[in-house]
């Protein structure tokens, strides 16, 4: 049936979050700071992954075009989700992203640093 699976009025958010995750400068996916803050983009991340678990076909496509057209932080973001979702497709990704040597900051709790999405991929490839 029409609309079934889909909640009234959160595709315009959902969208909102991945323009939101395009256009990223950080990847930071817990608070930052002493007081544990959350950036906006952290914010839309966690929209974005909420919406792909419930509904993964419909916000599939929107992280695929992320995936493609995002920031070098928007492209990570994009692949971190793709691991939730369908594994295969995020390992590919990631491989992909090797060549990438787009820039972004990164934030661990109140530790700040720097990232090129090379090597930020060739470490997620890696494992733990």
């Amino acid at each position: 049936m029409f609309g079934m699976g889909k909640k009234r009025g959160d595709e315009p958010e959902v969208d909102a979050a991945v323009e939101e995750l395009a256009g990223a400068d950080t990847v930071a996916f817990g608070g930052v700071g002493i007081a544990g803050t959350l950036l906006p983009v952290t914010e839309a991340y966690r929209r974005v992954e909420a919406a792909l678990a419930e509904r993964p076909e419909a916000v599939r496509e929107k992280v695929d075009r992320l995936l493609r057209r995002g920031s070098p932080a928007g492209k990570a973001y994009a692949a971190t989700l793709l691991e939730r979702v369908d594994p295969v497709a995020a390992r590919d990704a990631w491989s992909r992203l090797r060549e990438d040597s787009g820039e972004f900051t990164t934030f661990s709790g109140c530790v700040m640093g720097s990232a090129n999405l090379r090597e930020y991929a060739a470490d997620r490839l890696a494992g733990p």
